[in-house]
């Protein structure tokens, strides 16, 4: 189901939508359409990270479990060699 929303814009707006839709061979409606969708899919994914963050810093102050800098550099400077390892293991709270 769709429904119709209203939109105030000015007429600068305006007139870069109805050019850029004539360039693009798209009326309006579709250009607004396709940057609702953007930014909702942006800002609902940096929403998915923020939430992985909290989760994660919740369960670190839970646990007190890290991989610590110096284990993660060692392993990630063996990326894209022969000597590639696993991801190094959590460590306790020190």
């Amino acid at each position: 189901m769709t429904t119709t929303m209203g939109i105030k814009l000015d007429e600068e707006t305006r007139a870069r939508l109805r050019a850029l839709g004539a360039a693009r061979q798209r009326s309006a409606h579709w250009l607004m359409r396709e940057a609702i969708r953007e930014y909702l899919d942006r800002e609902e994914a940096i929403e998915r990270r923020n939430a992985e963050a909290d989760g994660a810093w919740d369960e670190y102050k839970r646990t007190g479990q890290f991989v610590s800098d110096e284990a993660m550099t060692a392993w990630l400077d063996t990326w894209g060699t022969d000597k590639e390892g696993p991801c190094p293991d959590l460590e306790p709270r020190r």
